[in-house]
């Protein structure tokens, strides 16, 4: 693994916190995600018309057999839930190294 692989493990699992993702019709994957929190502009529009964006490692996916996060999938965040609609792939040189997981929602 890279040094820009170390680097973004070493902030999500210091920064992150717990969530879970699951398809549908499956059981969810626990992942430790980090979330920025929201600038002032979205608190004072409203949080709600913002996407929520965490960034993950593929770690957890990887050992659980999880594969690609997909559209519809399900975010959960303490008790707020959110669909996912778009998942871009990191990389450290050719190797996946984590997920930015684009979502909206929050109910």
């Amino acid at each position: 693994m890279g040094v820009a692989a170390d680097r973004r493990r070493r902030q999500i699992r210091h920064k992150g916190r717990m969530m879970t993702i699951s398809r549908v019709s499956g059981e969810p994957v626990a992942l430790i995600a980090y979330s920025a929190p929201p600038a002032t502009a979205a608190l004072e529009a409203g949080v709600s018309v913002m996407p929520f964006v965490a960034e993950t490692l593929n770690d957890e996916l990887a050992a659980a057999g999880y594969g690609r996060p997909a559209n519809a999938d399900i975010l959960t965040d303490g008790g707020r839930q959110y669909a996912l609609t778009d998942a871009a792939p990191v990389y450290d040189g050719s190797e996946l190294c984590g997920w930015k997981l684009i979502a909206a929602g929050g109910t």
